[in-house]
């Protein structure tokens, strides 16, 4: 973004024409050295600061869609009315400035006051318990305090910390890049504030959809009128030989982060096993920490089945420019005296392994509940499972995709926290389906790619512009339908897919 000390663009307080801002468009520019945008929708301008309080995003390089504003690197959507952060993965709202036009001139010169606060909402539920403190679980006790539900709001999150940037355990925060304090979404006395009863290393033994209880291993037992099952996925383990020692990892919580961070720290070698989005952002994250990474994966191309071939053999080019080494085409069958051996060719050396071969949705609860399960908690198009007041919500969720047809579970950070953002406007009151397309991006090295729509399987990968480049958009088509978007060194592109993707879904 722009230094206070040379900001870009118009002296907002000296004003700019108002024909130099179109419709749908933004200006970039400054007040006092602050970096502020001006956008024109539907006839009116509005003024908000131009950084996204996600990661500081360029907002003024997002898009405009309808009156909101949409960050170009991962997709926070902000109000231009309000400033109010209107989905995931950005919770913080940006600010609003007031906006003067005279004579054909607009000046921005005073931040507004900040908006009110929702009146709070008695309904008709008085009290809402969230089984998961993930993506989904904290998105939706956020947004039911935010939208003024007044009822009871009980987090249980069988995680000893509480919610956090689950992505950057294997980007920034893995790779030294990002300090620990960046890892909350919220501080602790945030909980107390909003009187979100949260409790941490809390383990749900069962739920009664009847009866409407959950019962805790502790023995303490809850009643609900609305129940949200965010319990996500955890991941999976190899079976083979000595692949469950204590110099074995894996990677889905903060601590698991905490622990390989450790072990890598006295550690020369590393073989990751696996090579899914997750293990090559560990490969990334542990190369950039000195350590010498070999990938061990059964496949030929990394990530070809949900890429396709092209960009999977860009990924393999990104990591092997780093020194990565591949073990396609290979398993690892044990692993002894400090070598994973294969099933075929020389062992690995290896101080330590991270097994990255995917994950398993926790549906344990809502089997034992005779809940409907088939690869995750089957819901509807408004995320209802098949008990009544139960709702499933994240990882865990698989409900039916408005363009495929087929019932998808999707396994991304932002997806998850705006299903729950969806829930909490459904209990207070919001009735429509749940139509959202899902968007991710993984990180490699200073490489970024973002994928908007959901293709668990293609035809063709039709690839515009060049990937060698960097600069390239890729459709995943079947039966001539285009399901899913990715673009490399193009966040705009992706933005007008994923908008592209809204319209058509809704």
């Amino acid at each position: 973004m722009s230094d206070p000390k040379n900001p870009a663009g118009p002296d907002f307080i000296k004003g700019v024409p108002a024909d130099q801002i179109a419709e749908g468009a933004v200006l970039l520019g400054h007040v006092g050295g602050q970096p502020v945008l001006i956008a024109r929708s539907g006839g009116s301008i509005y003024a908000i600061d131009a950084e996204c309080t996600h990661y500081h995003g360029p907002l003024a390089e997002g898009l405009i869609v309808g009156d909101t504003v949409r960050c170009p690197w991962h997709h926070a959507c902000f109000s231009l009315k309000t400033g109010e952060a209107v989905s995931a993965p950005a919770f913080d709202p940006v600010r609003c400035w007031t906006v003067d036009e005279i004579h054909g001139q607009v000046f921005v010169k005073a931040k507004k006051n900040v908006v009110a606060r929702a009146e709070p909402i008695r309904g008709t539920h008085s009290r809402v318990v969230i089984i998961g403190g993930g993506a989904a679980g904290f998105a939706a006790a956020e947004m039911l305090r935010r939208k003024g539900f007044a009822g009871e709001v009980v987090l249980l999150s069988a995680d000893p910390d509480p919610p956090y940037d689950r992505p950057n355990c294997s980007k920034d925060y893995l790779a030294g890049g990002a300090p620990k304090d960046w890892m909350p979404l919220r501080d602790r006395t945030f909980y107390e504030d909003e009187k979100i009863d949260i409790r941490l290393g809390a383990e749900v033994s069962s739920f009664n959809a009847k009866a409407k209880t959950v019962s805790m291993q502790d023995g303490a037992t809850l009643d609900y009128d609305i129940l949200i099952l965010a319990t996500g996925a955890e991941p999976r383990r190899s079976p083979a030989p000595g692949l469950d020692g204590p110099a074995v990892f894996v990677l889905r919580t903060l601590r698991d982060a905490d622990a390989l961070i450790a072990a890598a720290a006295g550690a020369k070698h590393v073989a990751v096993i696996g090579a899914s989005f997750i293990g090559l952002e560990v490969a990334a994250a542990l190369k950039q920490r000195g350590l010498d990474v070999h990938v061990i994966a059964p496949e030929t191309t990394p990530l070809a089945h949900v890429l396709g071939g092209v960009i999977g053999e860009w990924v393999k080019g990104v990591h092997e420019k780093r020194g990565v080494v591949f073990h396609l085409g290979r398993k690892a069958v044990s692993y002894a005296g400090g070598k994973v051996a294969l099933d075929r060719g020389e062992p690995v050396q290896a101080d330590l392994v991270v097994v990255g071969i995917g994950v398993s949705p926790r549906v344990s609860l809502a089997e034992a509940a005779g809940l409907t399960t088939d690869n995750g908690v089957v819901t509807d198009d408004h995320l209802k499972t098949s008990a009544d007041g139960v709702y499933a919500a994240g990882d865990v969720a698989r409900y039916p995709d408005p363009i495929s047809g087929q019932l998808i579970r999707v396994e991304h950070w932002v997806h998850a926290a705006r299903q729950g953002q969806y829930l909490a406007r459904l209990i207070l009151g919001e009735d429509r389906a749940f139509t959202d397309p899902p968007y991710f991006w993984s990180s490699h090295y200073d490489k970024t790619l973002s994928y908007s729509g959901h293709a668990e399987a293609f035809d063709a990968a039709e690839i515009a512009g060049s990937v060698a480049k960097e600069d390239a958009t890729i459709r995943y088509t079947k039966a001539g339908k285009v399901l899913a978007v990715a673009t490399l060194g193009r966040d705009l592109a992706n933005l007008k897919a994923e908008a592209a993707f809204e319209t058509r879904r809704s």
